[in-house]
């Protein structure tokens, strides 16, 4: 598998746990949370389409760990 491929894959993974989390009532403190992991998300996008593909695989990995975080905190598996 390509590494563009990869991280256009990770990017898709994130959109689903978007919308895995988004009937939750978050605290201030995960709202911030979860604006970092979307930012983190749109600066790999930036990346992938400067053909610096490891920042943006950078990128994407800290913002499903981001988000990774906001699920276990709700018990979301």
């Amino acid at each position: 598998m390509e590494c563009e491929e990869r991280i256009l894959i990770d990017i898709e993974k994130l959109d689903e746990s978007f919308k895995e989390i988004k009937s939750i009532k978050f605290t201030a403190e995960e709202e911030e949370i979860i604006e970092r992991a979307k930012s983190y998300k749109e600066d790999c996008k930036y990346y992938l389409k400067k053909g610096d593909e490891i920042s943006s695989f950078g990128c994407i990995t800290y913002a499903h760990g981001l988000i990774d975080a906001i699920k276990l905190n709700h018990s979301i598996n």
